[in-house]
Parts: C-alpha cells; sequence; structure tokens
C-alpha cells in the first residue's frame, strides 16, 4: 500500500495500457487500451486515447480493466452474521434465520448489516447489488434498510421483501406501498423490485395479489423459484395462468423445475439468478446453466448470502463454471458406452459476461452499465496486483478471472466515475463506523440468542453409515 495521491472528486480518469475487456456485443478485447473517464461517464475507449491535460493517469499495466459487476440477488442484511452459518443445510438456514436469529434484528441491526455487504461490495468489484431485503418485519426496518442503501458507496436496487409475513398481506399495507414509491422515484437508488417468494401449492394463488401490486407500481418480481421442496412448478404454473409473469422478471436458483416451466420463463422473458455456491451447498437442485442454456433463459449471477458463501462474483464464477463442467463429465461418462468429453460447452469468458453484462440486462439497466461503451456510467474495475506472483504472466484475461482472480486483486473500483477503492483499499464509506455498529449488533444477537447462540453456528452432524466391507487390510 501507498500513499499515492487520488484523484479529485469530478477530475477526468484515464487507465493506460491495460488488458480491456469492454463486454460489448462483439465481446472486443484490448490488449493494451485505455479508458476515458469524464463527468462519471465513459468517455472513449480505445489505443494512445487522448486524455485532458488535467486527466488523472492510472497504469493499468499488468492488469485487466473490466466493468462494475452486477449481484443479483444479495441478502445484504444477513451479512450482520458473516459466516456464522457455514455449516448449515436449508432446513437449518430457515429455522435459525427466519424463525429464530433474523426474527430479532431490529431496524439498526438490519442496517448494519447493509452497510457493511455494501462496502464488502465494492471492495470485490460488485459495483451494482440488488439488495433481497426479505427480513423486513416493519416498515422501521424497510426504512432502515433504504437510509443505508443510500448513503453507501455502490449502485442498490432495493427488493422488497418480508418472510415473516404472507406477500399478498404485506404489499396490502399503505406504509409499505408508500416507501416503495418513495424508493422507485429516488434518483440514489438504482431501481426497486417486490422480492417474494409462492411456497405453497394453492389453487387460489393468493400471491396474485402481491403480482398486481408490482404491476400498479412499474415494479419488477425477484422471486426464489425452482427450490426444492420449497418453492416448484405450481409457483411458476400459476403466475402464468394468470399472465403475470413478465419480461425482466427475476427467477433466483431455478434449480428443480419441470422442462414445462422453464420454457414459461423463457417465453415470458425472465431471466434467473445463479447462485452456485448456495444450489451446490443448500439443496435446491443442481446448478441448472444446462438447463438454462438448453432453453434459452438468460443468466446472471449472485453471493445470496455470506451468512454462508462467499461474499464475491469471483467465487460465484468459479463455482459456476466448476459445477456446469462436472456434471457434463459425469453424464458423458454414464452413458452406453461411456463417452469422454473433449471439448467443454461453457467457457470462462461466457461467466464473466453473466457477472457483468449478464447482470445489467437482468435488472433492466444495459443502457446504463454493464460494458465499457462510450456514454455509459463510468463503472470501471481495474484488477492488478504487482505484489502477487498469482498475476505473472498474464496471458489469458477470461482464465485470470475466473480461475486465479479474488477480492485482494481488485485494485481500482470506479462507480459514476467517483473512486471508491483505490490501490487496494475502501476508500468510499466509514468502515471503523460500520464496524463499531456490527459489534453492537453481534453483542445484542448473541445475548438474546442466549444458549442457541452456539448451536446455531454448530448443528448436529447425523451418525454416518458405514456398509461392512469384506475386503479387509491384514497384518
Amino acid at each position: 500500500m501507498t500513499d499515492s495521491p487520488s484523484p479529485r472528486d469530478g477530475q477526468p480518469i484515464v487507465f493506460r495500457n491495460g488488458i480491456v475487456l469492454t463486454m460489448d456485443d462483439s465481446r472486443t478485447v484490448l490488449p493494451r487500451g485505455d479508458v476515458l473517464v469524464k463527468d462519471g461517464r465513459i468517455a472513449e475507449v480505445g489505443v494512445e486515447v487522448a486524455a485532458p491535460d488535467d486527466a488523472f493517469e492510472i497504469d493499468a499495466g499488468g492488469g485487466i480493466v473490466m466493468p462494475g459487476m452486477v449481484d443479483t440477488h444479495r441478502h445484504m442484511w444477513q451479512t450482520a452474521m458473516r459466516a456464522y452459518g457455514a455449516d448449515w443445510t436449508l432446513t437449518q438456514y430457515f429455522v435459525w434465520y427466519y424463525l429464530q436469529h433474523g426474527a430479532k434484528f431490529r431496524p439498526q441491526d438490519y442496517a448494519a448489516g447493509n452497510l457493511i455487504s455494501a462496502l464488502d461490495a465494492v471492495e470485490s468489484g460488485v459495483t451494482t447489488s440488488v439488495d433481497w431485503s426479505h427480513g423486513l418485519r416493519t416498515v422501521e426496518h424497510g426504512e432502515a434498510a433504504f437510509d443505508a442503501l443510500v448513503s453507501s458507496p455502490g449502485r442498490f436496487v432495493f427488493a422488497y421483501g418480508n418472510i415473516h409475513q404472507s406477500p399478498w398481506e404485506w404489499t396490502a399495507d399503505p406504509a409499505v406501498r408508500a416507501l416503495l414509491e418513495k424508493s422507485r422515484d429516488d434518483s440514489r437508488m438504482f431501481g426497486t423490485q417486490i422480492a417474494f417468494d409462492v411456497p405453497n401449492q394453492n389453487e387460489e394463488f393468493p400471491e396474485l395479489a402481491a403480482y398486481r401490486v408490482a404491476k400498479d407500481l412499474g415494479l419488477r418480481v425477484t422471486t426464489h423459484a425452482g427450490v426444492w421442496g420449497a418453492t416448484n412448478d405450481w409457483g411458476i404454473r400459476n403466475a402464468y395462468d394468470a399472465g403475470v409473469m413478465e419480461e425482466g422478471f427475476t427467477y433466483v436458483h431455478a434449480a428443480s423445475l419441470s422442462a414445462e416451466s422453464y420454457q414459461k420463463i423463457a417465453a415470458t422473458g425472465g431471466n434467473v439468478s445463479l447462485a452456485t455456491e448456495s444450489e451446490d451447498t443448500c439443496g435446491q437442485g443442481y446448478p441448472p446453466l444446462h438447463h438454462l442454456r438448453r432453453y434459452g433463459i438468460p443468466a446472471s449471477l449472485s453471493v445470496d448470502t455470506s451468512v454462508w458463501f462467499s461474499a464475491d462474483l469471483f467465487s460465484a464464477m468459479r463455482a459456476t463454471v466448476n459445477a456446469d463442467r462436472a456434471l457434463e463429465h459425469f453424464l458423458a461418462h454414464q452413458l452406453e458406452p461411456a463417452e469422454t468429453v473433449t471439448h467443454v460447452k461453457l467457457r470462462a469468458q461466457e461467466v464473466v459476461e453473466m457477472a457483468t453484462r449478464g447482470g445489467a440486462k437482468a435488472i433492466g439497466k444495459d443502457d446504463l452499465i454493464g460494458s465499457l461503451e462510450v456514454g455509459k456510467l463510468a463503472d470501471v474495475v481495474l484488477l492488478k496486483n504487482e505484489h502477487s506472483p498469482t498475476w505473472a504472466p498474464l496471458i489469458n484475461p477470461w482464465g485470470q478471472i475466473v480461475y486465479q482472480a479474488q477480492r485482494g486483486d481488485v485494485h481500482t473500483v470506479l462507480v459514476g466515475g467517483k473512486v471508491v477503492k483505490r490501490e487496494g483499499r475502501v476508500v468510499a464509506g466509514d468502515l471503523a463506523g460500520v464496524r463499531a455498529k456490527l459489534d453492537e449488533t453481534v453483542a445484542y444477537l448473541e445475548r438474546e440468542v442466549g444458549d442457541d447462540w452456539k448451536a446455531g453456528q454448530f448443528p448436529d452432524i447425523p451418525e454416518p453409515e458405514v456398509l461392512y466391507n469384506p475386503y479387509q487390510y491384514k497384518d
């Protein structure tokens, strides 16, 4: 870490001589390119770009310049208990977080989780996050979540939800509707969605009322669909039959659906947010990228929750590639006769696109973010680490990002042309102040939960079933 100067607010910035991944329609790569930022937008992308005399120059040589990443499903509030549920199953998550720990969150605890998650995101090069805010037991919780987002560095889509009440109930609350309208109309927010699930098979489809509120307010719906044993085909069927599946709606996980449900998502212009570390661990179903590819459904990537999983999209990209390729090999090996995969379908370049342009498309902001193109908002990430042997040699930028990079390699991050991370350190927000809030939140939760605080972290381990083996080592 050096104490080198940083650009002034509003000063033009030019990245020089980096490998520039534009993520434009042609997936243009400039091996030694420049990116000029002026007035919060991308002013020029090219080679030996002419910059204003007062431009602040950042040496991107030996690094990769790329668009800011977009996380389309992050339960930001749960970051207040980071890594607590590392050994959970989905059932234990429902019990501990929905019924016990999560139900104890006060508005200030909710805000603390959002505040630290926002800093967490920009540190790892995620410049836009969908805050899947599904613990909003009261409007006061919602106001606290909203205030935390608009005061944090980064861009945020506020996806309002309440797991403690049925969606047709909380969406009918005039105070909730007022907050949704406030968020929708606030220029500091990058979007507003309604977040709810359809967990029970009910031919009367009471969730229809929530879909109608979204329609009335002009908001997109994001929903956990295809979660084994929880939200499956009936939710898709009812929504489709009611005519409320709309273009731009996001189906999170979508890991245990029928062919008919995938076809309905595709036909109505829906998209899927993959949270592959979550799907690998929780049991929603096998990460469904192979299905999305088959039915032509657009995909983006997400963290889900760092009460469990990694809080960066490098891990999400890596997990997604690994899961898809593992399945491809496994299925080939099960054939009669068995086959060997000689060319994998999914390429590293594709998951980088999911983490950037795919996320921008999923939230309806592809005209503003997701690629380094003239006129778009200057959400720019420089990956570079001169002190790491992992960054030599730098040959294949797609492979470098997916299999080699991590948050410590995020050198510089701009959001709208404003520097939020510089030379490996977050320079926006109030990390010390947020840490103090988190300390108070964790102490409060530990007191409230009591003896279950440790039990929640270390659930019982089932007894293994060991079969008799007739082949034994002998003396």
